[in-house]
């Protein structure tokens, strides 16, 4: 009976990368990083590490940039792009920061060589890092232009052989339609991701859609506003939106 209760106790996956968007930082705020909301984060996966899950994560930016979004308006969009990975990088900073505080060992790894404030992304010492059991944030995106952190996240996933990316949205997973205009709009618990594709539901770009489905990289898609919700998805419960291949 023990060894029941403890195998339905033990986590559905041993490795993962956690996609947040900068926005989720926001809490209630118009931008920035509301402390709140990032300590609570960081409480929920600091529970999934206690677990033995190796966690990596990759972070966007919206937050800040969204400050100055106005005045990038006209501006080169490649120019711009670069803005919004140091915008990552400053948020990979404030939660590696918060989790080191929380008892967590947690390492920033850049995809552009700012060596005097982070280390660079190089492969192999972030598989030591995720063997090790610290968390490892991924800033700066691809450190390429024209790509999204989300094709970030399906690549640093790939690279690192996660066994799925977990997307943090506001929305509780993947509706028929959209819930907040109609309200019968239904959540799928999975769909595939060739179901998905036809549907247009847009859970991805395309880019990192078309990568996770090529590398057989499952998606989770959960609410990272619901307390609780991290750790039920990693339990491998009914929580959030699969898309499988």
């Amino acid at each position: 009976m023990s060894d029941a209760l403890s195998a339905n106790q033990r986590p559905a996956y041993k490795r993962i990368l956690l996609k947040l968007s900068g926005e989720a930082l926001m809490g209630d705020d118009a931008f920035g990083i509301n402390r709140g909301t990032i300590v609570r984060m960081v409480e929920e996966i600091a529970e999934v590490t206690r677990m033995g899950v190796q966690v990596g994560v990759v972070i966007g930016g919206g937050n800040i940039f969204r400050g100055v979004a106005g005045g990038a308006v006209g501006m080169d969009r490649a120019t711009a792009d670069y803005m919004g990975m140091l915008a990552t990088v400053m948020n990979a900073l404030a939660l590696a920061d918060t989790m080191n505080k929380a008892g967590l060992v947690a390492r920033v790894m850049s995809a552009i060589a700012i060596e005097q404030v982070v280390e660079p992304y190089v492969r192999p010492k972030a598989l030591q890092y995720l063997e090790e059991g610290k968390v490892v944030v991924f800033a700066a995106g691809t450190g390429n232009p024209f790509f999204t952190t989300d094709t970030a996240a399906a690549l640093r996933g790939a690279e690192v052989g996660a066994e799925i990316v977990l997307k943090a949205t506001k929305v509780d997973g993947v509706y028929s339609a959209d819930p907040k205009k109609d309200p019968n709009a239904t959540r799928y618990a999975k769909i595939s991701f060739d179901d998905a594709m036809s549907q247009n539901l847009g859970i991805m770009d395309a880019t990192a859609f078309a990568l996770c489905r090529d590398q057989k990289l499952p998606i989770k898609v959960f609410s990272i506003l619901k307390n609780g919700a991290f750790k039920r998805v990693v339990m491998g419960e009914d929580e959030g939106t699969l898309v499988y291949a």
